[in-house]
């Protein structure tokens, strides 16, 4: 199987750069795996198509304002995101994703800007050539109209370069974690195709109703247009609601470089299933009742921790790499709620295993014709 196998044309003006006005106002397409047909629906209606006794399952991650504004102490000026949480972090010392040259013991000094600054570069994924200007001991924020000066601000030291724009950074500041500094720094690590600057509305919703857990570096999209009277509605239908958590990091990031997907290698996310949530499934399943992944993160999580599920006797927790593509015989997931997704993804690649590739490639047609929008703030499919 090729990447180029896995692709369709995306027109630009179907991307959405902003989510809906309104949460939960959103489409949702209606894939019928076993009459092979399609329905235009809306996200809001979502509980009219599943049944007393179904199991929807979330993903209660929360999302850091991880993208930091820094500069070298030559004053060169570099993004850094603070990537996502794994289960033997202390954010003393994290793995970062950075744009242009850093090196082993360069010192980082955050911007002398306003804390939670909604102002941001995009950037592109992962780290290339190119190279601020290196001159100088102060610089100028791109969007303010003020020089930005080093005194008195909390450092960071890189301690080793990773490869593929990825390193491991560390706070000088024994009293503040990296994690401190995100929360009281940071901005939000918007996707880089939407490229264009957070403003005060993606804080509130490049971010789930439900988030609990913080530590991802990116949103799981699917759930941005869940609102809490769409729960309500669910409830009302008989269908339960379950959550979990996956911490969606650096795999979401980086492209598939090699032409046979085989030889791709999925990074390791973080996830925990409470044992509440195992029984709930483990409920559903012996009722002949479907369950219901509300996006791929939830799906890779339940088909990763599979063999366990049915003996669990406790919570599990561990780093899924899993990777989903046609072929794959799923084990847990009956439906899946997900979003449109970029061409030759691993998200696509998922999508299309669950639905059968050119059922889904019909499906994208069909939704391409109606204009729905695509990817993190556009609308969403659900798979049954």
């Amino acid at each position: 199987m090729l990447l180029s196998d896995y692709s369709y044309n995306l027109p630009d003006e179907l991307i959405a750069k902003h989510p809906p006005k309104v949460r939960g106002s959103s489409r949702l397409l209606l894939l019928d795996r076993k009459n092979q047909t399609l329905v235009d629906s809306k996200y809001a209606n979502l509980a009219d198509s599943l049944n007393p006794g179904d199991l929807l399952i979330l993903n209660n991650t929360r999302v850091i304002p991880s993208r930091l504004q820094v500069t070298k102490r030559n004053g060169a000026k570099r993004e850094i995101i603070l990537l996502e949480r794994h289960s033997n972090d202390n954010y003393h010392s994290h793995r970062i994703m950075y744009r242009g040259s850093l090196s082993t013991s360069d010192e980082l000094f955050l911007y002398d800007d306003e804390p939670n600054t909604t102002s941001q570069e995009s950037m592109t994924w992962p780290s290339g050539p190119e190279r601020s200007p290196e001159c100088g001991t102060s610089v100028r924020h791109p969007h303010l109209d003020k020089e930005m000066t080093r005194e008195n601000r909390p450092v960071i030291i890189i301690k080793k370069i990773l490869g593929d724009g990825i390193a491991v950074a560390r706070s000088l500041d024994p009293n503040k974690t990296l994690l401190d500094l995100a929360l009281t720094q940071g901005t939000v690590p918007l996707p880089p195709y939407l490229n264009r600057n957070a403003n005060e509305s993606d804080r509130r919703r490049y971010q789930t109703v439900f988030a609990e857990q913080s530590g991802s570096a990116a949103a799981p999209t699917a759930s941005l247009n869940f609102t809490n009277e769409l729960k309500s509605n669910l409830e009302t239908r008989g269908v339960s609601v379950a959550y979990l958590t996956l911490h969606v990091g650096l795999g979401t990031f980086l492209p598939i470089r090699s032409e046979s997907i085989k030889d791709h290698k999925m990074h390791q996310e973080y996830f925990e299933i409470p044992a509440e949530t195992i029984a709930a499934i483990n409920s559903a399943k012996s009722n002949n009742k479907k369950v219901i992944a509300l996006g791929t993160t939830v799906a890779r999580t339940l088909e990763y921790a599979a063999k366990d599920l049915e003996t669990a006797t406790s919570s599990l927790h561990g780093e899924a790499d899993i990777f989903i593509y046609p072929g794959y015989k799923f084990q847990i997931v009956d439906g899946l709620l997900t979003n449109f997704h970029a061409p030759k993804s691993t998200v696509l690649m998922l999508a299309g295993a669950f639905a059968g590739w050119d059922f889904l490639l019909r499906a994208y047609e069909h939704a391409i014709s109606e204009h729905y929008q695509f990817l993190s703030y556009g609308d969403s499919m659900l798979i049954l």
